[in-house]
């Protein structure tokens, strides 16, 4: 035991090597062991971060996608919808007017008959109407009558300047005839309720 004793006392350097030899690797074990710990711990929302998004997310954005699409669909169809309503409105409208220059070009006509027609009844005219011509006339309105021509009815009526054209106007007979048409020069005429020409009128004042 004194022996012992004597060589713990005599190799104090030697003892603290081996404690020295035994603490150390303890030491950097437990060092380790945190540094890991806290790597990981550093690292971990990293990964969540990068990693691929949730089903939720996913779910939300194929959501938000499909709401996209679905506004730019309705949108489509109701222009569309409109283009569809005005190419039909323009066709309709064209088909109508289709003959108008034909109409036109046949008011001279209708005039000239209108006058024979009037010349004819007037008292004391030796001007005849015969019943051939007469049969014609009637004829040929009636076919453009049936084309959507129809001439206005201007006599007494009140004097409008989006219908009628005014060449003159007059004292009127009577007060109630006052800004009214006394008299019409030439016949005005619309072709499917649309002016192809204006009546030209006489206005009383």
């Amino acid at each position: 035991m004194e022996q012992h004793a004597q060589n713990t006392t005599e190799n104090p350097q030697a003892d603290e090597q081996v404690k020295a030899g035994q603490d150390v690797p303890e030491s950097e074990s437990h060092e380790s062991e945190n540094t890991e710990n806290q790597v990981s711990e550093e690292s971990a929302p990293k990964e969540n971060e990068s990693g691929d998004s949730s089903p939720e997310q996913e779910s939300n954005d194929l959501e938000a996608q499909l709401s996209e699409l679905r506004d730019k669909y309705l949108r489509l169809m109701a222009e569309f919808d409109n283009y569809k309503k005005r190419t039909l409105k323009e066709k309709i409208d064209l088909m109508r007017t289709a003959a108008q220059d034909t109409m036109s070009a046949l008011l001279p006509v209708l005039d000239d008959f209108d006058r024979a027609k009037k010349m004819a009844e007037a008292e004391g005219s030796a001007e005849v109407f015969s019943d051939g011509v007469r049969l014609v006339y009637q004829k040929l309105y009636q076919v453009l009558k049936n084309r959507g021509l129809e001439p206005m009815e201007t006599e007494g009526k009140e004097f409008d300047p989006e219908s009628h054209e005014a060449i003159t106007d007059i004292p009127a007979p009577t007060e109630d005839m006052k800004g009214k048409i006394v008299d019409t020069i030439e016949k005005g005429y619309t072709l499917n309720e649309k002016i192809i020409r204006h009546a030209k009128v006489v206005v009383g004042r």
